[in-house]
């Protein structure tokens, strides 16, 4: 079956933009409303999930990119001999989750869930491109706030940071409570870093 006109200019700038690409942009450049633009898209969708295509269009932010379709992951792997992989340790897992939930949060904050000096988790993250700087807190020094990134929303496979899976407030601080005390145990220090 033939792509529509419209079809088609959406799938070529996907193509040719390598981002996310705003629904808003995507309907002024097709001249349609919004609503319109998205049946397309979603029509795009279900049509390249149903062809078993190579490529897919995921949702980022309420904005459209085209991209890779996992189960040729392997396959592109070999391709490209040395992937992009991130080594998420247990600190950065901790850390990212910290931030994902409580952003936009300070690094003070975060070594205050932690227990932990957070210098080098957070810098990983960040040249990870997971994290980054989304401002400062209007507080003496200006304490930079740290938030994710649409890369970590693209990673973890979240059209938006509101479909992180709801916690409960007391499970996280127990769990914080948690980490605290085994900090302690082991005999680790405040100042300690991970």
């Amino acid at each position: 079956m033939k792509l529509t006109k419209d079809e088609a200019a959406i799938e070529a700038i996907l193509f040719i933009s390598g981002e996310a690409v705003s629904l808003k942009k995507l309907s002024e450049i097709i001249q349609k409303d919004l609503h319109t633009t998205r049946n397309i898209i979603e029509n795009l969708i279900a049509r390249y999930r149903d062809e078993g295509r190579g490529i897919q269009i995921i949702e980022v932010n309420n904005a459209f990119q085209m991209c890779t379709s996992p189960q040729f992951f392997e396959l592109i792997q070999s391709f490209y001999q040395n992937p992009k992989k991130f080594n998420m340790t247990q600190a950065l897992l901790e850390t990212l989750a910290i931030i994902a939930y409580k952003q936009p949060v300070t690094k003070a904050d975060i070594e205050e869930i932690r227990g932990v000096r957070s210098d080098h988790v957070v810098n990983k993250l960040i040249e990870y491109n997971l994290v980054c700087e989304v401002g400062r807190m209007e507080a003496p020094g200006k304490p930079i706030l740290f938030g994710t990134t649409e890369e970590f929303l693209r990673y973890f496979g979240f059209k938006n940071i509101n479909e992180l899976p709801q916690l409960q407030e007391e499970l996280l601080k127990q769990l914080q409570k948690e980490v605290q005390n085994e900090v302690k145990q082991i005999g680790l220090f405040d100042d300690q870093e991970e």
